[in-house]
């Protein structure tokens, strides 16, 4: 077929998932029609409207930039149907109700393009009955696409489609969803709750199951499902309360109806086991619906955190313990000793854990052949889904394949699984279900490789699971030697042997000393060997300096040594930006103070959508001094010389604000708007096509005869005059209380050097003259008690200290 183009999309149904489906394709410059019902007074589509105007009101924000919402436009089924004709992409997302669905789909079908893709982001209902609901005609690009919520933040889309569907039209869907909207895809078969609600919701009912059968206490028990397993905070009972308990009661009513009457009739086996327990009921009734009521599972009560107690019939005051044995069972390194552990131990801590993952792994193995292509797709849609660090699958080959079945069997054989069926046939024939080959499929018998589909090339490090071959290393040109933070310099012969990759080491990519020479030594063996450099790792890209060297070196007082390091903090930064090779900056996740600074000094920045960016040193009590303000002067100059009068100040003011306040982007859309991008940019939905993409632009800019722009020797600069307007600012600040008198002295630190230093309003400096304004305001800053109270605070708690 012809490529996908999809210039408009229209989503029917302006409820949460609607709204919000299309506030995501509204970030990715997408137009959206949002349709819902009429209102019964004043304009036709104003129950679209508010919900357009609501999605500036929820957190976490579902649009990339406010500015996006302006390209979603309200509209009425009453009165606008015909405008689907413009449309491209139609996707239903009203409520879960069959009669419903199929009603709407013989309103709109006849206005939809004969060309147009129609999907239902439905969460379980048959796709293949609904696909029936449509003229025969519209079936062959009819499918289902599975948002998770919040869509914009949750990476899973199941992708369904049915016997009818066009399969290139499936395959294009799947590259278009990919790359244009950032999402990852599983293929799901078309089973009631399709993949992941399909085990989600098991593993939940599982965790409900044995914690009333083991007596044990909901905090307890979230104590438990929670990080300590590779599981969100949120863990079980939270998670129930933030997804609300309605929409958890309702899924699981949605289930225990379809599956009672999956595959002719046949239940599954764990079918008695989808009930809404009394006291979830029980609270439904009573309005205490989770989060969005403020009372569920848990409450707040006089500033006290409770949790339901269901056998006192009340709250109390929520105090989770774990007992010592399981705790540190949990701590154990090898996951065979873990489990093993867990299966002997006869606390009910440790019953419960080890239940719950038994049960777990006893359904997905025995339901994997119906509702899942391969066991790879299982444990990626946990993972994508509901953000479990391993799937089902990974977890149990990583404790012992063969071991832990055997368990499984002896529970089974003596009662005490959720179910009595037997583990099925190819378990026992198996070690695990993943190899360096492919994933096992149990309707196909045999292991099966990830697909070939072009969109997947530019994913140079997709997500792995555990036992699959490991991605390419690469080759490397040069390493810094062993140790904290250390810099590698290496390449992809397969994508371009003469782009160099320079990567940080470490967990969060803090910026230290040996960091420091090394991405210097890197830039000079990219200039003298190399077209063009980028700088990538996973996520984060960096979270700034390294406090801990500089907490140390401030204790021993050796202040013209912190001269000397934000000195060459500072080359760096200039390295970068004058390098003789073009520097790409890839930037995924936090890029935070020094590593904010080292981004706004390349050549070129391609940026993931979630880019958490900001120049956040004001929360320990200093400035940017990597180059950051001297960054925001030059654009300030650049701004100013194509303005009337040429005055700077006003261009410095909302950067003074930016730094002063230690404001984080929220999104790459963020970023670009507050100072830290450019519109030239590349913003990327899709962070693993991040390396991709910033090879391909150094290349690009290395063929397009780019130069190194010259440091300006004359920025004209606010001055005095700058500084001092910026004080009157502080001063009202301060007056009413909202800043302290250090908050005030670390602002002005940094009005100073924005404005280029006690100099004349206009006087023009070099960018050099900028650079030692603020290395001497930040060094000054290091010597106060206030700004080392503040680091100290920092990295014991890892929170600023006002004080």
């Amino acid at each position: 077929m012809n490529r996908l183009i999809i210039r408009k999309v229209a989503v029917l149904g302006a409820g949460v998932m609607g709204a919000q489906i299309a506030a995501h394709c509204a970030s990715a410059d997408i137009p959206v029609l949002l349709f819902d019902l009429a209102a019964p007074e004043g304009a036709a589509n104003a129950v679209a409207a508010r919900a357009i105007a609501g999605l500036g009101k929820l957190d976490p924000a579902p649009l990339a930039a406010r500015g996006c919402a302006h390209y979603i436009e309200a509209a009425s089924y009453e009165h606008d149907l015909a405008r689907l004709a413009e449309c491209d992409l139609v996707i239903e997302a009203i409520a879960e109700k069959m009669e419903w669905k199929l009603a709407l789909y013989a309103r709109v079908a006849p206005h939809l393009r004969a060309d147009a893709v129609f999907a239902s982001n439905t969460s379980g209902l048959s796709i293949a009955a609904l696909s029936a609901g449509l003229p025969a005609a519209r079936r062959a690009r009819f499918c289902g696409v599975h948002f998770f919520n919040p869509p914009r933040y949750m990476a899973l889309v199941e992708l369904i489609p049915t016997a009818a569907t066009e399969p290139a039209l499936v395959d294009a869907l799947e590259g278009w969803l990919t790359t244009r909207l950032g999402k990852n895809i599983v293929r799901a078969q078309d089973t009631p709750g399709f993949l992941a609600n399909r085990v989600g919701v098991f593993s939940i009912l599982a965790v409900l199951h044995h914690t009333a059968r083991l007596g044990l206490a909901f905090d307890d028990v979230d104590l438990l499902t929670g990080t300590r397993i590779g599981r969100p905070k949120s863990a079980t009972f939270r998670t129930a309360d933030v997804v609300g308990l309605d929409t958890l009661a309702h899924v699981i009513g949605t289930l225990q109806a379809t599956l009672g009457e999956e595959g002719g009739g046949s239940a599954d086996p764990w079918h008695r086991h989808f009930i809404v327990p009394d006291w979830l009921q029980a609270l439904i009734a009573q309005g205490a619906l989770g989060q969005k009521r403020g009372a569920g599972i848990y409450r707040k009560h006089g500033g006290r955190l409770q949790v339901l107690d269901p056998a006192a019939g009340g709250y109390r005051d929520s105090a989770g313990e774990l007992f010592p044995d399981v705790e540190e069972i949990l701590a154990l390194k090898d996951p065979v000793e873990k489990f093993a552990a867990l299966a002997a131990h006869p606390h009910p801590q440790a019953q419960l854990l080890w239940s719950v993952f038994r049960d777990l792994f006893h359904y997905c193995a025995h339901h994997l052949g119906a509702i899942a292509g391969n066991a790879r797709d299982v444990d990626l849609a946990m993972r994508w889904g509901f953000g479990w660090a391993l799937g089902p699958f990974e977890t149990w080959q990583a404790a012992g394949w063969r071991e832990v079945a055997a368990m499984i069997e002896d529970d089974i054989a003596h009662g005490r699984a959720m179910a009595a069926v037997p583990l099925p046939a190819w378990v026992a024939g198996r070690d695990g279900v993943h190899a360096p080959a492919g994933s096992y499929s149990a309707a196909a018998d045999t292991l099966v490789a990830r697909t070939a589909l072009p969109v997947y090339q530019r994913q140079l490090y997709p997500d792995r699971v555990l036992g699959e071959a490991p991605d390419a290393r690469g080759e490397t040109l040069w390493e810094s030697p062993a140790g904290q933070g250390g810099v590698r310099l290496w390449c992809r012969p397969d994508q371009d042997a003469r782009i160099g990759i320079v990567s940080l080491s470490g967990r969060v990519h803090a910026i230290g000393s040996v960091a420091v020479d090394g991405l210097l030594e890197a830039i000079a063996r990219a200039e003298a060997e190399l077209d063009g450099l980028v700088i990538w790792h996973p996520a984060p890209f960096a979270v700034g300096a390294n406090l801990q060297q500089v907490a140390e070196a401030c204790a021993e007082g050796q202040f013209a040594l912190l001269d000397r390091m934000v000195a060459k903090f500072q080359r760096v930064s200039m390295a970068i930006r004058h390098a003789q090779v073009p520097v790409v900056a890839a930037v995924q996740g936090m890029a935070l103070g020094g590593g904010c600074e080292f981004a706004m000094h390349a050549a070129h920045r391609v940026f993931a959508l979630e880019s958490y960016v900001g120049l956040v040193e004001a929360g320990v009590g200093l400035i940017p001094a990597g180059g950051g303000c001297k960054a925001f002067a030059v654009q300030a100059h650049a701004l100013a010389q194509r303005a009337a009068g040429g005055d700077v100040f006003p261009y410095i003011q909302n950067a003074f604000q930016t730094i002063a306040l230690a404001t984080v982007a929220k999104s790459a859309r963020e970023a670009v708007e507050l100072g830290f991008g450019t519109p030239a940019d590349d913003i990327l939905f899709h962070p693993a096509e991040l390396l991709y993409t910033a090879i391909r632009r150094a290349r690009a800019l290395a063929e397009s005869a780019w130069h190194p722009p010259l440091p300006n020797p004359a920025l004209t600069v606010a001055g005095r005059n700058g500084i001092a307007t910026c004080e009157l600012m502080l001063v009202n600040m301060a007056e009413g209380g909202f800043i302290s008198a250090h908050d005030y002295r670390v602002a002005k630190a940094a009005a100073t050097a924005l404005c280029g230093g006690e100099v004349e309003s206009g006087a023009a400096v070099s960018e050099q003259w900028i650079l030692d304004v603020e290395r001497a305001q930040f060094v000054a800053l290091l010597q106060t008690e206030q700004t080392r109270q503040r680091i100290a605070h920092m990295l014991e708690t890892g929170k600023p200290l006002r004080n």
